[in-house]
């Protein structure tokens, strides 16, 4: 699979830096040794504004459009996650934004869409993205897309100058994958600083879309699409994100929706923070494997978690 890793560079990360600094959070890295040992740490993404580190490709994306595309206003599809990043972000800018949802998303994440005044496209998961093409042409809108595009993963690489600049001893970075845009802007920006520290992407077995494909050897449509971490849901990665994935990362793991339950329970409880299922799978990976080397960051991505459902899984 021939893809130009060369469209996205450390400095393309440390621009979106500078660029996004006005307009989301610099988020702690906390110490994780009560929840998985000593020379453990969590970047709290779950603190972000909007709730996850989605904010950080969006609104780097946005403040990169012209005033033609302004004007026309934006689209995605998401699972709730970064239409809650690019709707804020079009709110900031006054653009108009669609985005076109999943119809089993979680209330909470439709909710805080529709609070940051964009319009939603609900839909079942196999018209996704079908009708995302559809209203985008039918509106005539501007395309920005949770994964798949340079400024999205630029901005969500700044994670990584974040981590490091916390952590400058760290030997592994866990984080958790879905299309694949974190772990490839992330990879870029710490790669090309520290090139021997080691990366590991975790996938829920349920949505294992970046492992096949890594296994394929290009883009393929996961053999399973049915994970309780519906941020990390993705029903396709892309040759962009792909071909970063396979030149930066070193691994690629999966973890059972049990496990990622047991470890969003042990965050809350040990770590006293609130994370959804996908922001706690890196940490379930950790968990699993003591013998991952320290010292090691995970990234808890998100914490747009529907109360009641937390509740149920802390009782059990």
């Amino acid at each position: 699979m021939a893809v130009d890793t060369g469209a996205l560079s450390l400095a393309d990360v440390r621009a979106a830096a500078d660029r996004i600094a006005p307009y989301v959070l610099k988020t702690p890295t906390l110490s994780g040794e009560s929840v998985a040992g000593p020379g453990v740490w969590l970047k709290a993404e779950n603190l972000q504004r909007t709730g996850s580190f989605k904010v950080r490709g969006a609104v780097n994306a946005v403040l990169q459009l012209t005033d033609e595309q302004r004007r026309r206003g934006v689209i995605t599809l998401s699972a709730g996650n970064h239409g809650q990043a690019l709707a804020y972000a079009a709110q900031a800018f006054q653009i108009p934004c669609v985005v076109v949802i999943r119809e089993d998303a979680q209330l909470t994440k439709l909710q805080a869409i529709r609070r940051y005044g964009a319009e939603i496209v609900l839909v079942p998961l196999v018209e996704w993205q079908q009708r995302l093409e559809l209203e985008q042409q039918r509106r005539n809108l501007h395309l920005v897309h949770p994964f798949d595009d340079p400024a999205v993963a630029a901005g969500q690489g700044t994670v990584g100058l974040e981590i490091l600049d916390a952590v400058p001893d760290l030997r592994t970075l866990v984080v958790p994958v879905g299309g694949g845009g974190l772990i490839a802007g992330m990879a870029v920006a710490i790669k090309a600083q520290r090139p021997k520290l080691r990366i590991i992407g975790v996938e829920p077995e349920g949505a294992p879309v970046v492992s096949e494909s890594l296994a394929a050897g290009q883009p393929v449509a996961p053999s399973r699409l049915d994970s309780i971490a519906d941020g990390l849901g993705a029903p396709y990665t892309r040759p962009f994100n792909l071909g970063l994935v396979q030149r930066y990362v070193d691994q690629m793991r999966t973890v059972s929706d049990a496990a990622i339950i047991e470890a969003v329970k042990a965050i809350t409880q040990q770590a006293k923070l609130v994370v959804e299922p996908a922001g706690a799978a890196a940490v379930a990976a950790l968990l699993a494997d003591a013998e991952i080397e320290r010292p090691v960051a995970a990234v808890l991505s998100g914490g747009n978690v529907d109360m009641d459902r937390l509740g149920s899984w802390l009782s059990r």
